[in-house]
């Protein structure tokens, strides 16, 4: 069965980071995409970032370009996504999940969310 855990979520100052982590299990992590995802009350789900299989294509969407950067361990099977310069807008349950495609322009279609960490930014 498809596992994806985050943690690492929390209550930061604007202007704060938060390094979130996304644990993988029951797949074969090496042949996957993983992409980072975000939903505030009331707003549609927007996918933020991907890595793909190799490492080589990273995609990010216009609203955290420049401040987050998702990077991979495959030994740890995790995904982490460094958040920097964190905004109150930030504020949402971050998730993550198996990815399609991922490539340095696109995040494809995805499956198996996970439940998802809580960020919140404080002004």
């Amino acid at each position: 069965e498809v596992q994806l855990v985050e943690s690492g979520g929390g209550l930061v100052q604007a202007g704060g980071s938060l390094r979130l982590s996304c644990a993988a299990s029951g797949f074969t992590f090496d042949n996957n995409a993983i992409g980072w995802f975000r939903q505030a009350p009331g707003k549609e789900r927007e996918g933020l970032s991907c890595i793909s299989r190799s490492g080589r294509s990273t995609y990010y969407a216009d609203s955290v370009k420049g401040r987050f950067t998702i990077s991979s361990d495959n030994a740890k099977k995790t995904v982490y996504l460094q958040m920097n310069s964190l905004k109150p807008e930030d504020t949402a349950v971050y998730r993550c999940a198996v990815v399609i495609t991922c490539t340095n322009n696109y995040l494809g279609p995805y499956h198996s969310l996970g439940q998802g960490t809580q960020v919140t930014v404080s002004t």
